[in-house]
């Protein structure tokens, strides 16, 4: 794995690169089928249930309201899922469902909260009150995970500081499983070879033990063994009818394939039925870097088909989790709140935010070729350009700043004065995080070394019960 894998490789600030053709056996997405979450007070069509309903126990109705176990306030946009029927609450944080099931649990959840699973009253009216949690985390990568050195210090880590969560790697940069997941097509094709993790559900309940949020991350398009082993799922070299690689020299699959959306959506499962309280798909996007004049896909490739494949891709996936009761997040790139294109890879903010739990914007400052608005330095700005980019984020999606969480830069400068990120750099990048009011960060270390971590943590603490310093005046953003 290298950096490269989070460079916001943009073109320009606004617009970026391009890539696709056309090849037959394609998934045809333009009629959007898969329905969203309906709102509060309806009955969602049948095509959201999911699994065998039981003849005859749904007559009663079922309603309540979820509120914030602190506050008292209500949640608006929790999703609650029933026996098959999902619903989101309104602004008042009350819903409504037409049909129950007594034998099946109410499972609910919201950004910025821990999810909870609660078996069905008698009255059929409900209050649920959720835990707010902000996940504060490290990652471990496939084999990361399987270091004794690398993961003893990152536990450690979590143990000694306010840090909770890690993001561990279920299907790698490579495209390998890090456990024997119960996934035919994984083992026919050789993703299974190399395990890293012997028991996936022991390993998970380790991590609850010590009340760490297990964060399971997969990567998606990006994955040389399933492009080399079904080629005809791959994005194909015109010059070589052979799977298109990028600068790495790694093969992706195409993202309008139906075939790709279902084995990704197994392996999220998988994860799911491990224990994992949150999937995090990384490279659920088109390619930025490589020869893309010479990428050929199964559908033309313009924003429009591209925008509604990485929907109805999201939608779908959202969908098949909702039994789970895991939280669903995506990597996306630290431009794309500045962008109001899709940035050549098939994200626009509002799009996706409508399918994640959480939005895991790249906002590392080397990544920031270009600045920001009055910050064309961003190594020498790394509070700035972190808030200043949340911050946009949250005008974009109405002020939902409960469904960000950053990932932040824990490695080396490689773009500008090539800095080491120490505490400092660090603590500035957490306290922006703090001051645009995020759902915590995660912090990004290829190496898994996590060098100078503890230094931030620890420079944090003594301002713990201050209020944030102000970052500079803000700066006029273009529109």
């Amino acid at each position: 794995m290298t950096i490269l894998r989070k460079l916001l490789l943009l073109g320009s600030f606004v617009m970026l690169c391009s890539n696709c053709q056309t090849q037959t056996g394609g998934l045809n997405v333009s009629g959007g089928s898969v329905p969203p979450l309906a709102s509060a007070g309806t009955t969602p069509s049948s095509e959201t249930r999911s699994g065998t309903e039981s003849a005859g126990t749904q007559a009663a109705p079922l309603s309540g309201a979820v509120i914030d176990g602190q506050n008292q306030k209500p949640i608006q946009a929790a999703t609650v899922f029933h026996s098959g029927l999902a619903v989101r609450t309104g602004p008042d944080g009350k819903f409504e469902l037409k049909e129950s099931d007594p034998t099946k649990p109410v499972m609910i959840k919201a950004s910025g909260y821990r999810q909870t699973s609660i078996s069905l009253p008698e009255g059929r009216k409900l209050k649920v009150a959720l835990k707010p949690f902000d996940a504060k985390g490290l990652y471990l990568t496939h084999f990361g995970v399987s270091s004794k050195l690398l993961r003893n210090r990152v536990l450690g880590l979590i143990d000694e500081t306010e840090l909770n969560a890690v993001v561990i790697d279920v299907k790698g940069d490579r495209g390998l499983l890090s456990s024997r997941y119960e996934i035919p097509l994984a083992a026919e094709i050789g993703a299974l070879k190399l395990p890293t993790i012997k028991d996936a559900r022991a390993f998970v309940s380790d991590l609850h033990q010590r009340n760490i949020y297990a964060i399971a991350r997969i990567v998606v398009f990006k994955d040389n063994i399933l492009a080399s082993a079904k080629p005809e799922w791959a994005i194909i070299d015109t010059r070589t009818q052979k799977p298109w690689v990028d600068r790495e020299e790694l093969a992706w699959v195409d993202p309008f394939r139906k075939e790709v959306w279902d084995y990704n959506i197994a392996i999220a499962k998988e994860a799911a039925k491990a224990g994992f309280d949150e999937i995090q798909f990384d490279y659920m996007r088109f390619p930025t870097d490589g020869k893309l004049s010479v990428a050929k896909y199964s559908q033309p490739n313009n924003m429009e088909n591209r925008v509604k494949t990485i929907n109805a891709f999201l939608q779908t996936t959202a969908k098949e989790l909702l039994p789970y009761n895991v939280y669903f997040s995506g990597d996306i790139f630290g431009y794309t709140p500045w962008n109001y294109n899709d940035t050549d890879i098939g994200q626009k903010i509002e799009d996706v935010a409508q399918h994640l739990d959480y939005l895991c914007l790249m906002v590392y400052p080397s990544g920031y070729h270009l600045g920001i608005p009055r910050y064309r330095n961003p190594v020498q700005h790394s509070r700035e350009v972190v808030y200043y980019t949340l911050e946009k984020a949250a005008k974009r999606l109405d002020g939902q700043s409960k469904k960000l969480r950053p990932w932040l830069q824990n490695f080396k400068d490689y773009a500008f004065d090539r800095r080491p990120y120490t505490g400092t750099e660090i603590k500035l990048q957490i306290q922006a995080c703090e001051q645009a009011r995020s759902s915590g960060y995660l912090l990004w270390d290829p190496s898994n070394k996590f060098k100078h971590t503890a230094d931030a943590m620890k420079a944090l603490r003594p301002a713990a019960d201050q209020v944030p310093s102000q970052v500079a005046a803000k700066p006029q953003v273009a529109q």
